[in-house]
């Protein structure tokens, strides 16, 4: 059995620390396996692809044959890592003596990750429909600015607190974060996630004391968090929203499932939220809240009128219903447009297909409509389908056209020689006559003159 107490120190601690059925429900994606077989040690890494062929238990004797004496020490830490991960499970035979075998569900994945490589559950909305993206360092600066706004507030909350002078019995309209289970940071505890506050405590009672007649004051663990590194006050932040996921009515395997997801996912690109379970809808929210990721987010009413009323405050979604639309005018957080031919076509001549313009707008429609079905009215996606079709009737290609064959024999080769290529585009058997794409020229002309 593992000789290292597990503890919560970073994510794959936490991961460890799982029920065993728990653990074995994550091992069903193969993203997740990638996942922690990246996170182990080198040495545990090693055995893991060692073992990735191996059925048969192997008797832990002779895997600590595998490496020198002086070794030893971190082949135990390697060892326990995989069974804390459950990796490897521990065999014991009648002799009682103990044999590793590698997790079936773990194992089978990985093997079919590496043969057949994998898809990630969700793919980036295409460039042509997202338009301009936020650059890596405009990310970069939102996060930032984003984590100054929550900890500015939580300082302002922390200050209210330790200057509070008259504090009573509580009565029933006090605020929360007085008295009774008093929470460190009150601010980030509401940003976490607003529509749960009253389940959610972030940091617990120990970090505020206060007594009845007295004013709350900080404790040890309040200062020394405000004085952690950002990297370390978010991790905390993080391991608690994931340890009091029960509390909330939310299962921690399907929220650590998603962020190990997440990790997979391209940074910059953009992703649709209506891909995502109400539970990774709202973790995303919580995350936006603390600058791990930013939400572009904006509603749009189409009407069967072709107009469009798009509700959001950001310049990216204007510039994106530009592409397809003609923007009538434009107020602090309302877009009013019109659908038209004319705006239809300037997107189909820059690549933007009518799937994707109707993809965008079920994806984007406001909730009041996108319950329904359909989301977008469907003479306006018929009209938009119809436009691009209208516009793609003909299709010009440049072409050879060949006729006057002596003879039909000479004409009925000529044809499966184009056809056998590939490039015969169209023929007439009763007048021998045919046409071949214009790059198949200088072939079926030398092919003529042997025939001849």
């Amino acid at each position: 059995m593992p000789q290292v107490m597990v503890v919560a120190r970073n994510f794959m601690d936490m991961v460890a620390a799982l029920p065993a059925a728990k653990l074995d429900m994550l091992y069903d994606s193969a993203f997740i396996c990638e996942a922690v077989l990246r996170s182990l040690p080198p040495l545990a890494k090693k055995y893991a692809l060692q073992m990735l062929y191996v059925s048969a238990p192997v008797a832990a004797a002779a895997m600590e044959e595998w490496v020198l004496d002086e070794y030893a020490a971190k082949h135990r830490v390697a060892i326990d890592r995989l069974l804390q991960l459950r990796v490897f499970v521990e065999v014991r035979d009648r002799r009682k003596e103990v044999s590793y075998k590698m997790n079936q569900k773990f194992q089978g994945n990985m093997q079919k990750y590496l043969v057949d490589g994998g898809s990630l559950p969700r793919e980036p909305i295409p460039s042509s429909v997202t338009a301009r993206l936020p650059t890596l360092a405009e990310l970069e600066s939102f996060a930032l600015e984003q984590w100054e706004v929550r900890m500015t507030k939580a300082y302002v909350c922390i200050s209210y607190c330790l200057n509070a002078t008259n504090v009573h019995s509580p009565s029933k309209g006090t605020h929360s974060f007085l008295y009774g289970k008093i929470v460190l940071l009150a601010a980030i505890d509401q940003l976490i996630s607003s529509r749960e506050r009253d389940k959610f405590q972030l940091i617990h009672d120990e970090n505020f004391s206060a007594r009845d007649g007295e004013a709350p004051r900080l404790t040890e663990n309040g200062f020394q968090f405000l004085l952690m590194e950002t990297n370390a006050q978010l991790w905390y932040i993080m391991r608690e929203y994931i340890s009091s996921a029960e509390e909330r009515g939310v299962d921690p395997t399907e929220l650590i499932s998603f962020l190990l997801e997440l990790s997979f996912h391209t940074l910059g690109e953009a992703y649709s939220l209506n891909t995502l379970t109400d539970v990774q809808r709202n973790a995303i929210r919580d995350l936006a809240e603390l600058g791990l990721v930013k939400l572009q987010q904006g509603f749009v009413v189409v009407e069967t009128n072709f107009r469009m009323y798009a509700y959001s405050t950001s310049r990216l979604h204007c510039e994106i219903l530009r592409l397809f639309s003609r923007v009538e005018y434009q107020l602090p957080n309302l877009i009013v447009g019109s659908i038209t031919k004319e705006s239809l076509y300037g997107a189909f001549e820059n690549g933007i297909t009518a799937e994707q313009i109707i993809s965008f707008l079920q994806q984007n429609a406001h909730p009041r409509v996108a319950d329904k079905i359909p989301a977008v009215p469907e003479n306006v996606t018929d009209q938009i389908r119809l436009w691009e079709t209208d516009r793609n009737r003909v299709d010009m290609t440049l072409s050879h056209l060949y006729e006057d064959f002596p003879s039909k024999d000479m004409f009925d080769q000529c044809c499966d020689y184009a056809r056998d290529h590939g490039c015969l585009l169209w023929e007439d058997a009763k007048k021998m006559r045919l046409i071949v794409r214009v790059e198949f020229h200088s072939e079926m002309r030398e092919f003529l003159r042997r025939l001849r």
